[in-house]
């Protein structure tokens, strides 16, 4: 007999659009800032159609979810104020990012600082 993957309760998107929080029915509850779900898109845009294609995206510190897109009784699609929308998010990738936040994070930043890349959105002129 198999367990059920948790399944999500409660979606909400803070208003100042910069995190969103999911809840899931066995009590976990992850609140998940836009930059990160954007650097962790699940697009083939960010990961590539492989490990070596995956791309480090630097630059997202301000971004913002403009919308929340419900795709079947699985996922939603972000859209974000930079315009990438592409990524599926599923709950269980959802859940993933949540449980493993702090280090994927790190990986993250440390990816950024081997790459000369910043989060900080480039300067307009």
């Amino acid at each position: 007999m198999t367990t059920a993957a948790p399944w999500p309760t409660e979606m909400r998107l803070h208003k100042d659009r910069r995190t969103l929080t999911v809840a899931y029915d066995n009590g976990e509850r992850f609140d998940l800032p836009a930059e990160y779900l954007r650097v962790k898109s699940p697009s083939a845009e960010v990961q590539g159609h492989s490990p070596e294609e995956r791309q480090t995206v630097g630059g997202k510190r301000d971004v913002m979810i403009l919308e929340i897109l419900p795709v079947g009784n699985y996922a939603v699609r972000l859209m974000f104020d930079d315009m990438h929308s592409t990524g599926i998010y599923s709950w269980d990738y959802l859940r993933d990012l949540g449980a493993n936040h702090e280090a994927y994070w790190q990986e993250y930043v440390g990816e950024l600082a081997a790459k000369g890349l910043s989060r900080e959105p480039a300067r307009r002129n």
